[in-house]
């Protein structure tokens, strides 16, 4: 199958290894990858902050980078949400823009979901001895993602899944939110870091890298050791 890589703003900017090990899994199932260089952002920043017509201009110049593409895979639920569901509400006024977006729409899989419901993929063989626990990153539930990560962390050669407290509980990131309502969002994260402390997990994997950062980061200043990863990350370990 051939496929195009959205890599989004933040994986491209502050976690490219995400998409790097994207690639790499695809190539190794057999899979051709493109990256189409003239993409930007999805939009949602703009989105989330009320600028609609912003937005609509961001979306036309990702549905022209991408309407040629056979498949479109994305390492992040919160992009793959805003081109699957939000992409739709932008344009409902105009139909040959709808159209637009519903076809790249029907075409776009976050990358858990492509792997486990499109190419019926659960073992990449990758291995990793220790404990996983998995923040369920709150765009997978726009997307209707349910237990895809944890199915792909389990068949993780020597991985032990272990659950996580409050598991579908915000980290507090939401983009531009953690900028406008830093006390809310310190709260929030410090909350995620105390019930990923007491798994007593190895590792925390995610779907997203504002997810990643945001909890990241918060472990990394408080001393914590505990890696995080994306699950491509994980999936990429031999």
């Amino acid at each position: 199958m051939k496929t195009a890589l959205m890599i989004t703003c933040l994986g491209d900017v502050l976690r490219p290894s995400v998409g790097k090990a994207v690639v790499r899994i695809l190539r190794r199932l057999g899979h051709e990858v493109e990256f189409p260089e003239a993409q930007t952002c999805c939009g949602q920043p703009m989105f989330n902050s009320g600028f609609s017509e912003l937005a609509r201009e961001q979306a036309k110049h990702t549905i022209g980078v991408f309407e040629n593409s056979d498949v479109v895979v994305t390492p992040s639920g919160s992009c793959g949400a805003m081109v699957k569901v939000e992409y739709g509400h932008l344009f409902e006024g105009d139909a040959a823009w709808k159209e637009r977006a519903d076809a790249l729409a029907a075409k776009t899989f976050e990358f858990s979901d492509f792997l486990v419901n499109q190419l019926k993929v659960l073992d990449v063989g990758a291995k990793f001895n220790g404990k996983v626990a998995f923040h369920f990153a709150c765009h997978l539930r726009m997307l209707g993602i349910e237990d895809e990560v944890e199915t792909l962390i389990k068949h993780v050669e020597g991985a032990a899944c272990v659950p996580l407290a409050r598991q579908d509980q915000c980290c507090g990131f939401g983009g531009s939110f953690a900028v406008r309502y830093s006390q809310i969002s310190g709260a929030m994260v410090d909350d995620k870091m105390k019930c990923v402390l007491e798994t007593g997990a190895d590792a925390l994997v995610s779907t997203d890298a504002g997810c990643l950062m945001n909890i990241g980061g918060r472990l990394h200043r408080e001393g914590h050791s505990v890696e995080v990863l994306h699950i491509a990350e994980l999936l990429e370990r031999r």
